[in-house]
């Protein structure tokens, strides 16, 4: 009677706490009525089916000098966006989870890798639990020739996985998606919490005693109640996420955990007929359609880990037809338009309590940095005095409470990015000028006005 018994779990699907009694809020995330009901057996209460009981050999301690260490190996894929979010290429052994809304292209860009990876003949093991294998053969046919060394299967049962990975010993593994996948030792619904954490252990597994690079797709939907990469982000190696509006025609991919590189590197690709192209001058891209001699136009420049974009940030200000005015930002923080309008109102004396205000990002890219604080404010500035600011000209800088610009880094690295399109002057916090001058690094081709408060930068504007 005990072998079979089970017991009851309340997992939260937005962060996976367990709990044994049902609460209204969970108590790791602070988000209501989250928790789910899941019957879990009581012989697999443990770490992946580990038997804690049986201990191994004991692990000894060790100095921090007496570990060596040497560098990783990388797998390049052949797409040099991606691989500057992965940290230089894909580390073999780790486990790599793709996010991203449903038809933003993650099983695009995935089989692209598998074709590329192939082509070096590296044998790879594209499992799908979603699609047969016609239709994946219909996308495939569309993105170029494939080599034999691409193998396909189409199963969701884990166990079935596990045999067949450690049959062919392929060097890399993509599964598509881990919502599909399901373990007989398990009795929750596939796409659970327990399901989900559960198949996940067991690629982590296979992916570090064998050596095999592991690509996990996760859905995410819109309403948050699929339990998806927010659950798995603390078992994976890599964590990637995929931006963007499914129509329109970019794609962002961010890196928001890598055990191998830096979390702030973004790749830009651009969907087209056959497959994802990347955009290796992602700034030339944002500007492109930029309008001329129009007011409430200006251009900025923004970081991503070491990578300078460029991006026209669009103001519209306009008197308010009713009591309360309407404020709108898109593709930046709301709570902080808002704020910098108040430093202009206040700092400046610009009557903006009773203008409506639109602010948005051209490109449809998102950016909170607060560098661009100094682009905002003076795309507001020229839209409400119907004022075109100068088409080569660039400004950033964060804006500070009391109307102060402050300092941003790699100044250096933003100016130059603007002098390779074209861009003649450049307006700057006064102490990134300074920083400048001293260390020489001054780009040639390029007027540096450096301005210490909003008000001096709307006199040169």
């Amino acid at each position: 009677m005990g072998k079979g018994r089970t017991t009851t779990v309340f997992f939260c699907q937005n962060c996976g706490y367990e709990s044994s009694k049902w609460m209204g809020q969970c108590p790791g995330c602070r988000q209501w009525n989250t928790l789910v009901e899941e019957t879990v057996p009581a012989a697999s209460k443990g770490a992946n089916g580990m038997n804690r009981t049986k201990a191994s050999a004991r692990q000894e301690p060790s100095s921090l000098s007496a570990i060596a260490m040497q560098e990783e190996e990388r797998v390049s894929t052949h797409i040099q966006e991606l691989d500057r979010v992965l940290g230089g290429g894909i580390v073999p052994g780790s486990l790599m989870l793709v996010g991203g809304d449903p038809g933003i292209g993650k099983s695009t860009l995935l089989l692209q890798v598998c074709r590329h990876l192939s082509d070096d003949g590296r044998k790879v093991l594209y499992i799908s639990g979603e699609e047969s294998l016609k239709q994946i053969k219909l996308r495939a046919v569309r993105l170029g020739e494939f080599t034999d060394h691409l193998l396909l299967l189409c199963e969701t049962n884990l166990g079935s996985i596990e045999e067949i990975i450690l049959q062919q010993k392929p060097e890399a593994v993509v599964i598509d998606s881990i919502q599909t996948m399901y373990h007989d030792a398990v009795s929750a619904a596939p796409g659970s919490v327990s399901q989900v954490r559960e198949a996940t252990g067991v690629l982590l597994r296979l992916a570090k005693s064998m050596g095999v690079s592991v690509f996990i797709v996760g859905h995410v939907t819109k309403e948050g109640t699929v339990a998806g990469p927010r659950v798995l982000e603390h078992m994976v190696d890599t964590v990637l996420y995929f931006e963007g509006d499914r129509h329109a025609s970019y794609r962002i991919l961010r890196g928001v955990k890598n055990r191998f590189g830096s979390t702030n590197e973004i790749g830009v690709f651009e969907m087209r007929q056959d497959g994802l192209a990347e955009v290796a001058n992602a700034s030339e891209f944002m500007l492109s359609g930029r309008p001329r001699d129009a007011s409430g136009s200006v251009v900025v420049c923004s970081m991503e880990g070491t990578r300078p974009i460029l991006l026209e940030i669009q103001a519209l200000v306009c008197k308010s037809s009713f009591g309360i005015p309407k404020r709108q930002a898109t593709g930046t923080d709301f709570n902080r338009v808002n704020l910098l309008m108040a430093v202009l109102e206040k700092r400046v004396g610009l009557p903006l309590s009773n203008c409506d205000a639109y602010v948005n990002i051209a490109g449809g890219i998102r950016m909170t940095e607060p560098a661009i604080d100094l682009g905002i404010a003076m795309a507001v500035v020229s839209s409400f005095r119907n004022k075109p600011v100068e088409e080569k000209l660039i400004v950033f800088g964060e804006i500070g409470l009391s109307g102060e610009v402050r300092s941003v880094s790699m100044a250096e690295q933003r100016i130059a990015e603007a002098a390779k399109l074209g861009f003649t002057s450049c307006i700057l916090p006064k102490s990134a000028e300074e920083m400048l001058h001293n260390s020489g690094g001054m780009v040639k081709g390029i007027e540096i006005k450096g301005v210490s408060s909003v008000q001096e930068a709307i006199r040169l504007i």
